[in-house]
C-alpha cells in the first residue's frame, strides 16, 4: 500500500483540512484537523484521488458514546467516539477508586460518570475536589477521565476562562482544571453562567464570534480548602468534595484503572440510577451540600455574617422563638459584646443582599440583648427592625 494511501482529507464547507496524527510525548498520538491548500494537495495525489475526498457542508457537535456518528445531515460531527466498546466483566479498581474519590457519595458518584456517559447532553453540577494534602488521587481523577473521553475533555487553566478566545474549549464534553484558584468575583459568575447554559458564544482568533451549542460539565480540583472559588449562601451548582490522601502510593494506578475501562462502561450501561432528575443539574440540591462546602461558604461569608446567625440561632433557641425581630443597634451592641467589630452598613448589606431580610416600619418589640453576666435580657423598644423566622434561620444555618 502506498503512503498516500493512507492519509485523509477532508472538505467542509470550502476549506480543505487534511487529518494528521501529531505524536505525543507518551508515545501516543492525538488527531487533528489541519488546514491544507488544494494546489499541494494535487502536486501530492491524482485526481482521482481529490474526486474521493469527503465533503461536508458545516460543523456540528452532537454528543454520543453509543450511537456514535460522524456525519449528521452533511455536517462534520466535531465530537469524536471514544476508544472504548463495553465488554461484560469485573471493574473492582476502578470501583475501590471511585469509591476513594466520592465516598460515602459513591452511588451519586457512579450517577455521575453514569450520566456522562449515557446522557451527555444533561447538565450536571461543577464538581469540586479539593484538599490540602498530597497522593489524595484528584488530578488521577481528571486523567481517568480523559482516557476514558479522550478529546472531548479538555484541561483549562485559570487564565483560560479569562481569555476572549475559547473556541478550543466550547464543543467538548469535560472542561477540567486541575489548580483551580478563580477567587475573582467574575470568575465564579462566569463559571457559574456557563454551567447551566445550553449556547454559547464561542470566539477564535481572527474569526467572528458564533453562537454554538454547550453542554460541557466542569471538573475543579485544587489545594485551596478554603477559597478556591467564591460560593456564596443559597448556591445550587456546586458538589464540593474533600479528598483524604490514598492509603498507600501507587504510581501505576492509572495503567491498572486503564485496563477496566471496558468492564466499567459496561458496568456503567447496566446499572440503575441511583437518584432521579429532581432539578436543572439533576441532583436535588439538598443531596450536594457537604461538609467541604459549608467550609467554603462560611469562609466567603466572613466573620460578622458568621457571628450574627450564631447570635441569632442561640437566642431562638434559649427563648423558644418561633420569629425573632431586633434593630440594627441591637445586632452591634451584641456584636461588640462578642469583641466583633462591625458596621451598621456592614449589617444591613448582610441582612438585605445576602439573607434578603428587608426593614419594616418603626414598632413597638422586645429586644434580646446580652447582660453583663451574659444573660439575656428582654426590653421593650421602639425602632425600625428586622423580623426573621426560625426555618430562615435553620436555612442559612445549613449552608453555613
Amino acid at each position: 500500500m502506498k503512503e498516500h494511501e493512507e492519509e485523509k482529507y477532508q472538505r467542509v464547507g470550502t476549506t480543505l483540512y487534511k487529518i494528521v496524527k501529531r505524536p505525543l510525548l507518551s508515545g501516543d498520538f492525538i488527531e487533528e484537523r489541519t488546514p491544507w491548500n488544494y494546489d499541494t494537495l494535487r502536486q501530492d495525489h491524482s485526481k482521482d484521488f481529490i474526486s474521493q475526498i469527503e465533503k461536508y457542508d458545516g460543523f456540528c457537535s452532537v454528543p454520543d458514546h453509543i450511537n456514535y456518528k460522524q456525519s449528521i445531515a452533511k455536517f462534520l460531527n466535531l465530537y469524536k467516539p471514544i476508544n472504548y466498546q463495553p465488554t461484560e466483566g469485573d471493574c473492582p479498581k476502578i470501583i475501590e477508586f471511585i469509591s476513594h474519590i466520592f465516598g460515602d457519595q459513591i452511588e451519586m458518584g457512579l450517577d455521575y460518570l453514569q450520566l456522562l456517559y449515557l446522557k451527555p447532553l444533561v447538565r450536571l453540577p461543577i464538581l469540586l475536589l479539593v484538599s490540602k494534602e498530597r497522593n489524595t488521587g484528584k488530578t488521577t481523577f481528571l486523567n481517568f477521565l480523559k482516557v476514558i473521553f479522550g478529546n472531548n475533555m479538555t484541561f483549562n487553566t485559570n487564565e483560560d476562562f479569562r481569555s476572549q478566545f475559547n473556541s478550543d474549549w466550547t464543543n467538548k464534553l469535560i472542561i477540567a482544571v486541575d489548580e483551580a484558584l478563580l477567587d475573582r468575583k467574575e470568575d465564579s459568575e462566569r463559571i457559574k453562567n456557563l454551567s447551566t447554559a445550553t449556547s454559547f458564544k464561542a470566539e477564535a482568533k481572527g474569526k467572528d464570534r458564533k453562537e454554538v451549542d454547550f453542554f460541557a460539565k466542569f471538573i475543579l480540583n485544587s489545594n485551596n480548602e478554603n477559597r478556591p472559588v467564591i460560593i456564596e449562601q443559597g448556591e445550587t451548582r456546586y458538589w464540593v468534595r474533600k479528598i483524604f490522601p490514598l492509603k498507600k502510593e501507587n504510581t501505576q494506578i492509572l495503567n491498572e484503572l486503564k485496563g477496566e475501562i471496558p468492564h466499567f462502561l459496561h458496568f456503567l450501561q447496566h446499572r440503575e440510577y441511583s437518584t432521579k432528575c429532581e432539578s436543572r443539574m439533576w441532583f436535588r440540591h439538598d443531596l450536594l451540600v457537604t461538609d467541604a462546602l459549608r467550609k467554603i461558604i462560611q469562609f466567603n461569608r466572613g466573620n460578622i455574617e458568621i457571628e450574627m446567625l450564631n447570635l441569632i440561632s442561640e437566642i431562638m433557641q434559649i427563648k423558644e422563638l418561633e420569629t425573632y425581630s431586633f434593630c440594627v443597634n441591637d445586632m452591634l451592641d451584641m456584636l461588640n459584646h462578642l469583641t466583633v467589630k462591625a458596621e451598621p452598613t456592614q449589617i444591613r448589606r448582610i441582612l438585605q443582599e445576602n439573607w434578603g431580610v428587608m426593614p419594616e416600619n418603626a414598632t413597638r418589640y422586645t429586644a434580646y440583648i446580652f447582660g453583663g453576666s451574659s444573660d439575656i435580657l428582654e426590653i421593650k423598644k421602639t425602632a425600625r427592625i428586622y423580623r426573621i423566622a426560625r426555618k430562615n434561620v435553620d436555612e442559612l444555618m445549613l449552608h453555613f
